[in-house]
Formats: structure tokens, sequence, C-alpha cells
């Protein structure tokens, strides 16, 4: 079982304030909520200090039958956690400092560095499978997968994500051979028309990867999160980025069972544990990325939860990207039932994460997106809270 972590919300609402108590069996408040404050919840150990005593004025402290939640500003809750003078403390500073984090650097395999956090990059989608939910069979011909990167590059996207397996709800799997037909030419198309660009493989099998940063791909995008036994150390020895994404089960069922008990705790133990994973294996941190996985084995609430909840992953000390794009609890949402005509929702999307400060989008729709970051951006630059 992964280990558990703290839990470290914004909460601006009593609604925000009711999901993140509930999982931890705290009762009501006959006390004012300090709304909005950030939440942090964890499980006390018998080495944890009083923490009525603990906890300075500013601090609202809430005992509940799984875990406690302290309710304050940020630097209220680190001077909390610095006067518990325990490995618990410390580790809880440890985390709301990685929370609070502004920038965050990613860095590529051939020595480039991007700074992340001033504003919100896109990472544009060229799906070369005949079967995507989407926009699947339109660029399965190389030249069109080229022609396609290109635009999406012209409009504003910094990264392109190439995928030659579908992993919407009940796609059945690819063999591994049959994936590599499809995206090794169109990799090597785009890279010759594209030197400079940026490119990234959506495959969860490491042969694949490994073929593909060869022919030319710079980040791998990895929807099972490692699972593949071999896919850690191909990434660790090309010295790439990789995104982790969490998915419950495979592409095939991962929505029969969307219920969980504790949504984001449940996820953000998942992904600390393959962050770990990936460290262990030789991994660099600065180029590990993670994603919380909207629409892989959620519900449209969790969805939606996970959305307004993004920059909770970031206390994982690790760049946020969230794909939101086209994706179904859009279409439940709005009535529209083409993926293609979701652009409002999408684009609706895409300015809660960069709200909450992910540093990177993965959409359909660049031109569209990009004028819709750039004021939600210059709007979150002016003073709005990250976080």
């Amino acid at each position: 079982m992964p280990a558990r972590r703290a839990r470290i919300w914004t909460l601006r609402t009593p609604r925000d304030a009711a999901a993140f108590l509930a999982p931890a069996g705290v009762p009501a408040s006959r006390e004012p909520l300090p709304l909005p404050c950030v939440g942090v919840r964890f499980a006390p150990s018998a080495s944890s200090p009083p923490l009525s005593v603990a906890a300075p004025p500013g601090v609202l402290v809430l005992a509940g039958a799984r875990e406690t939640a302290l309710l304050g500003s940020a630097p209220r809750l680190r001077e909390t956690a610095h006067r518990w003078g325990c490995a618990e403390g410390s580790d809880l500073v440890q985390a709301l400092d990685r929370f609070e984090t502004a920038e965050r650097t990613l860095r590529w395999a051939d020595g480039g560095t991007w700074s992340l956090g001033s504003r919100t990059r896109i990472m544009g989608i060229v799906n070369v499978t005949p079967d995507s939910f989407s926009d699947g069979g339109r660029f399965v011909d190389p030249a069109d997968a080229a022609d396609r990167a290109e635009q999406l590059v012209a409009e504003g996207a910094e990264i392109v994500d190439v995928g030659g397996e579908s992993t919407r709800p009940g796609a059945r799997p690819v063999t591994v051979d049959e994936e590599l037909a499809r995206v090794l030419p169109a990799i090597e198309a785009i890279r010759a028309r594209l030197p400079d660009a940026r490119l990234s493989i959506d495959t969860r099998h490491a042969e694949v990867a490994r073929r593909a940063l060869a022919a030319g791909a710079d980040l791998v995008n990895d929807v099972s999160a490692l699972r593949d036994p071999e896919m850690a150390g191909v990434v660790a020895a090309a010295g790439c980025p990789v995104v982790l994404m969490h998915m419950r089960g495979e592409p095939g069922t991962m929505q029969r069972d969307t219920r969980y008990v504790d949504l984001l705790g449940e996820i953000l133990d998942f992904l600390g544990e393959r962050v770990d994973a990936a460290r262990a294996a030789g991994i660099a941190g600065d180029r590990i990325l993670v994603d919380p996985g909207l629409g892989f084995g959620k519900s449209p609430e969790a969805n939606e939860q996970l959305l307004r909840q993004s920059g909770a992953f970031h206390s994982l000390g690790c760049p946020v990207l969230i794909g939101a794009s086209r994706k179904s609890f859009i279409g439940r949402r709005t009535g529209i039932e083409p993926p293609e005509a979701r652009l409002a929702g999408s684009l609706a999307a895409a300015v809660i994460a960069a709200t909450e400060g992910v540093e990177l989008v993965r959409v359909h729709d660049v031109a569209p997106t990009r004028a819709a970051l750039a004021v939600a951006d210059a709007v979150r630059e002016a003073g709005a809270p990250r976080r």
C-alpha cells in the first residue's frame, strides 16, 4: 500500500471544507471556519504533540475519527509544524513548502531547462490511432500527423504529444508492434518537419517509449505511471522527463468502479508512491511530472473535484499536468454530445487548471486555449492567489 501523505488543499467555500473534512471523520465544527484558507489533513502518531498546545492562534484544530485537520494560513500552518519538533512536523513543513512553490524547473535530456509557473504551457495532441474518442483516424498518415503538429506549434503548443493507442474508456489494447507501426513514422515525420519542437510519446509500453525516444521524442507520457517493469529504466537511461498519471485498472475496465473513500487522498498516495519509485530507479526529480488522470477511472463529479483541487498535487513537489480537453464529463455537464463540439467547456477547464497553478494542460484546440490562458495567466499573476 502507498504511504499516507499529508493532504493539503486550498479551501475557498463551505463545500470545499465539507469535501476536505469528510474523509477524516471530522464532525461538524461549531466554530466558524477561517475561509478561505489552507487545510491540512494527517493521521497523528504516538509521537505527535498535543495539537491543542502546539497550534498557534489562527489555526483551527479539528480532530476526526480517522485523521486530524488543521485549517489556517500557510504561514500559520508552517509555524504549527515547526513547533512540533518531530519528524511529522518536518515532513509537513516540506510538504507545505512544495505546495507553496511558485516556480518549478523541468530539465530535458539535451540539457535544456524550462522554468514553470509564471504561465500555463500547452501540450497539443496528435493521435495517430483509428479509434481515439475525439479525432481517431484523422492523422494516421505520417504526413497528416506532421501537418497537424506544425499547426499546433504555430498556434502555441510547446509540446506535441503523439499517441498510438487509444486509452478511452472501453478501448481495446493494441500490441507493441501495432503501436510502433503507428507512432514511429509519425514521430520521424514530425521531427523532420519540426527539428526544434518538443515531442512527447504517449505510451504505457517500455519498448514503444525506447524506440520513440530514439526516433526523436523528448518526453514519455505514461498513463500507467511506470507499470511496465522496464519503463523506469528506459526513462532513466534516456534522461528524459516523464509524466506519471493515475489510472485505476486498464482502459477497458477503468470505468467499472469509480468509487473512492478519499478521492484526492488516494490519488495523492498513489502518485507519491510512483514519484518515489521513479526517483529510486534513477529518474531525477526535476524530470518528473504528475497527472491525476481526469476521465481515467473517475465519475463525472470526481473529475470536477480533481480539476477544482488540482493544485493539491503540488505537495508532491512536481509540476502538474491536466488533460480535460473534450472529455465526457464536460459533455455531461454541458449536454454536448460530439467531443469536437465541447470547446467552451474545455476552455473553462483549462482556465480553472491555470488558476490552480497547473503548469501544463493537454488539449486538442490549441489556439483558443492559448488565448484563454493568456487572460487567465495575466489575472493570476496580477495578484490572484494561485492555490
